[in-house]
């Protein structure tokens, strides 16, 4: 994979409702140590499962299309 990530790359994603921090990070092409200072604020979507933390990308995949659409 690129540096930066293309759609061909997002779309294997395209049907995952959760993801680790470390494969969302991946994803969006941002450092996993950023991510988990934003998640830890609250700008990501994050469920706890046990002692496992995960994004909940449909929720940032509802948001981004209600922010496209309410333009």
């Amino acid at each position: 994979m690129s540096a930066v990530p293309t759609i061909a790359d997002l779309h294997a994603y395209a049907n995952v409702p959760l993801m680790t921090r470390e494969a969302f990070a991946a994803a969006i092409g941002l450092p996993l140590s950023i991510l988990v200072a934003q998640a830890e604020r609250g700008y990501w979507p994050e469920v706890r499962v046990g002692k496992r933390v995960f994004i909940n990308v449909e929720l940032v995949r509802k948001r981004a299309l209600e922010r496209e659409f309410s333009v």
